[in-house]
């Protein structure tokens, strides 16, 4: 009983720093909490059901009064839980609206784009599209986890070569292709980015700005976020979008505050006139 207890003490000291940490998600917070509440009340039945003799050998008539401080606690830890998630489910969900709003208005500036097949925009930080899972155009394996596939490296490098040398349509139709031969791989950010800025050397603003925005969606708080967003609206502005130019440029240091496209944010809103 004193492991047991002491294992839940330890759990309780360590639940709220763990809150913060990468690798664990709010339902594994809860669902920790959740068996370790349980344990805490299948030792309390335990602890009554010995009498007299087990409530000694727990240390006394103040284990009673240790688990009931124990049970307080992941209360407090739970209702923590659920606030966080909260908070979480409703910056999800204004992001999703917003972006939503984006793909409506850059399809209706696209030519023979229908805004009415335009759906809901995928929650940010959803799950993978089902691309994910096809396999390679080119020879290589789909990208996992942040890790390079076969013929990644060669194949980035071959799209980039083609927008170095000026083919920007075949360019942006490479890095068009890469993407969806390497879902979530280290370099699909870049290839976003990179086919966004081909179509806008070739004269295709609209389908610049659908490439920047579907960047951003795909990965909004990659490596390659803030410039897709900075490029977006710069992007709406030129297409005489100016109040979702303004407001996109406005999210880029809220949402990326020091980063270099934060930085290059006063700029674009003083060419468009922003307020």
């Amino acid at each position: 009983m004193r492991r047991v207890m002491l294992g839940t003490a330890l759990v309780l000291a360590l639940a709220a720093p763990a809150f913060a940490a990468d690798k664990q998600t709010l339902a594994d917070i809860r669902a920790e909490l959740a068996q370790v509440s349980a344990q805490l009340q299948e030792l309390r039945s335990e602890l009554v059901a010995s009498g007299a003799s087990g409530l000694q050998a727990a240390g006394g008539a103040s284990a009673l009064q240790r688990m009931d401080t124990m049970e307080a606690e992941l209360t407090r830890l739970t209702a923590m839980t659920e606030q966080l998630k909260d908070r979480v489910d409703k910056v999800v969900k204004d992001g999703t609206n917003r972006v939503g709003d984006l793909e409506f208005r850059v399809c209706e500036l696209e030519e023979g784009c229908d805004p009415s097949s335009v759906g809901q925009a995928q929650p940010l930080g959803g799950a993978a599209p089902a691309a994910a899972a096809a396999p390679a155009a080119s020879g290589g394996a789909a990208s996992t986890g942040g890790t390079m596939a076969m013929n990644e490296q060669a194949d980035f490098d071959r799209a980039k070569g083609v927008l170095d040398q000026g083919d920007f349509r075949a360019a942006a139709d490479l890095f068009k292709t890469f993407a969806e031969t390497y879902p979530g791989g280290p370099l699909t950010g870049d290839a976003g980015y990179l086919r966004g800025e081909a179509l806008m050397k070739a004269g295709d603003v609209p389908g610049a700005a659908r490439a920047w925005l579907d960047g951003f969606s795909a990965e909004p708080e990659g490596k390659r976020a803030a410039d897709d967003l900075l490029e977006l609206g710069k992007a709406l502005g030129t297409l005489g979008q100016k109040t979702e130019a303004c407001a996109t440029l406005t999210e880029v240091p809220a949402r990326f505050p020091g980063s270099e496209a934060a930085g290059k944010v006063a700029a674009a809103q003083a060419s468009l006139g922003c307020p």
